[in-house]
């Protein structure tokens, strides 16, 4: 893996700093809903300040497709913003470029922060404009980017703005890259990667990738359905992608050419529908009825996995492992969850978990702060672990490796 600056290596007292985050969270009722992304972003924040900064964040938020839209505005994270930084006063500015941007970040004073507007007001965001890039230049001396998060798109913020200014990768995004490079360019083996979700046609890169690089490959969750299917399991009414048999196929074959072991369901929970006053049944998987929906693992896949789970030395984590928003389909999940953060909370294992779905599994398991590492980030995280080079890390200028061509994290 490439090696980065950091903030230990950014001089920036008295340097206006563009910090490109990723504050794109969720609204309800005009207030922020969740505020996970803006509290992993607030150390930086602080460290910049603390150094003598001036601080410009700059955000996407939402889709109002290159235009001005009132309700895309960023103005509602405010108040979030400022309860993460203890209180700190932070400047709204009504745009991200143009002469009155830049006279307000010019003259905030060392330590002070600034909020700018939604950086996808302007098309040239999105369109990747080295034009709208040059208009962001314009407003700063340093760049720091602390969105992993946003970093697989190839928009101006991200993959243009970094080359035309000393760049450095911030606190959160340093620690998304130490996490990853972790669990796939150095780990401790065996590495054992956990993949669940709902379509197996989403992940089958990822898949790919992974059955490469990991020596065991849990599958669960409805995408398993599809593999079930493709080694000849009837799975009733269960979510199945039954055109994708043949690729199902080819990934199972290629696991064993790679001697990637699998886990695939042994026994699943089963309903006719997917409801809390549902009658279930616990059956074998061989004993799906044709009338029935798999919708969480049974006792014995749990078993298995924790089984793994006690051998591995690394975890990686996608996707839950049955339909957990609908209890009681969701204790599979939580079981696994459970075993997970107790073998990591006892120094057995490194664990990394990361997806929207994935963080509200865990959360909802009161598994969250258990892990060594739960990403914020979706598509990035994904992208990662499908091998793919992300625009927004390889646009942060390499630094001179040491003799052994070593990444500066540990």
């Amino acid at each position: 893996m490439a090696t980065y600056r950091t903030l230990d290596d950014l001089e920036c007292r008295g340097k206006r700093v563009l910090l490109r985050a990723d504050l794109n969270v969720p609204l309800k009722d005009g207030k922020v809903a969740d505020d996970s992304r803006i509290t992993r972003l607030a150390p930086t924040i602080t460290e910049l300040a603390e150094k003598g900064a001036k601080v410009a964040v700059l955000s996407h938020f939402g889709r109002p497709k290159g235009k001005r839209d009132p309700a895309f505005s960023l103005r509602p994270v405010l108040p979030a913003l400022e309860r993460a930084l203890s209180g700190e006063n932070v400047l709204f500015v009504e745009d991200c470029v143009g002469e009155k941007a830049r006279r307000v970040v010019a003259a905030l004073k060392p330590g002070e922060v600034a909020l700018l507007e939604n950086l996808r007001f302007h098309p040239g965001e999105e369109a990747n404009s080295p034009e709208f890039a040059r208009e962001l230049a314009a407003l700063g001396d340093l760049y720091v980017n602390d969105a992993f998060s946003a970093s697989h798109r190839a928009h101006a913020s991200i993959a243009l703005l970094p080359r035309l200014l000393p760049a450095a990768a911030g606190r959160l995004m340093e620690a998304e890259l130490r996490a990853l490079e972790s669990a796939l360019e150095a780990p401790q083996r065996p590495v054992l990667a956990l993949v669940g979700g709902a379509k197996v046609s989403t992940k089958l890169d990822l898949l790919g990738n992974l059955v490469g690089k990991v020596n065991i490959l849990a599958l669960c969750g409805a995408m398993a359905n599809t593999i079930l299917f493709a080694e000849g399991f009837d799975v009733g009414r269960s979510l199945c992608e039954r055109e994708m048999a043949e690729s199902a196929g080819r990934l199972l074959a290629l696991a064993r050419e790679r001697n990637c072991r699998l886990i695939l369901p042994e026994d699943a929970v089963v309903a006719a529908e997917l409801s809390p006053s549902a009658p279930t049944r616990t059956v074998a998987i061989a004993s799906v009825p044709s009338d029935a929906m798999i919708l969480d693992i049974g006792p014995r896949t749990v078993e298995g996995i924790r089984a793994a789970l006690r051998e591995a030395r690394t975890l990686l984590w996608n996707g839950p492992l049955g339909a957990f928003e609908t209890p009681p389909f969701d204790r599979g999940t939580a079981a696994v969850a459970r075993e997970v953060a107790t073998l990591t909370q006892a120094g057995k294992m490194r664990s990394i978990a990361g997806g929207g779905d994935t963080l509200a599994a865990l959360a909802a398991a009161g598994c969250l702060e258990g892990l060594s590492y739960v990403s914020t980030a979706g598509g990035a995280f994904l992208e990662w672990l499908e091998g793919r080079e992300l625009p927004g890390v390889k646009a942060l200028e390499p630094i001179d490796r040491d003799h052994s061509g070593t990444s500066r994290f540990p």
